[in-house]
Order: structure tokens, then C-alpha cells, then sequence
């Protein structure tokens, strides 16, 4: 699973980025987790309002910050979605 996180480095982005580490480390997942600060290469996401949360070139989440229970959420759904024979 490949997460981003699109921010210019505010204490949202940075807040976001340590939830979905937690998220990530709490529900088992392997993920790459990947921070993107280019404004240019956020700008190629369309979103104008950061912070942002990519999984797997979908955006999910943008403008606000998403409790680690909301990410965890995701996460488990993408995993089903990706194998519809996990069920949680």
C-alpha cells in the first residue's frame, strides 16, 4: 500500500503525518508512507487545502486532519477492497 501525505510542513501536515505513521503501525498494515512538501507536486493532486492523505493514488482526505480511528477506517476498507476475502 503506497500512503501520502500532502503538506507544506504546518503543524496540521505534520499532525497528519504522525496519525496515519500510528494508524499504519496500530492495524498491522505494510504501507510506504511517503511526506510530499513540493507545493508543485501537491498542486499536481489538485488540492488547493493542506493537509492531505493519499492511499494508492486516491485521494481520501483533504483540508482537514482525520483522527487516527478515521484513518484506520481507510486503511482496513482499502485493505478489503484490495482482498475481498479479509474480512475484519
Amino acid at each position: 500500500m503506497e500512503i501520502k501525505v500532502l503538506g507544506t510542513g504546518c503543524p496540521n501536515c505534520i499532525t497528519l503525518e504522525k496519525r496515519v505513521q500510528r494508524a499504519v503501525k496500530e492495524s498491522g498494515i505494510i504501507a510506504n508512507i511517503t511526506k510530499i512538501e513540493d507545493i508543485e507536486k501537491i498542486m499536481e493532486y489538485d488540492v488547493m487545502s493542506t493537509p492531505a492523505l493519499v492511499i494508492d493514488e486516491k485521494i481520501l482526505i483533504k483540508g482537514r486532519v482525520p483522527s487516527v480511528d478515521e484513518i484506520k477506517e481507510l486503511l482496513n476498507n482499502k485493505v478489503i477492497s484490495f482482498n475481498p476475502q479479509i474480512r475484519t
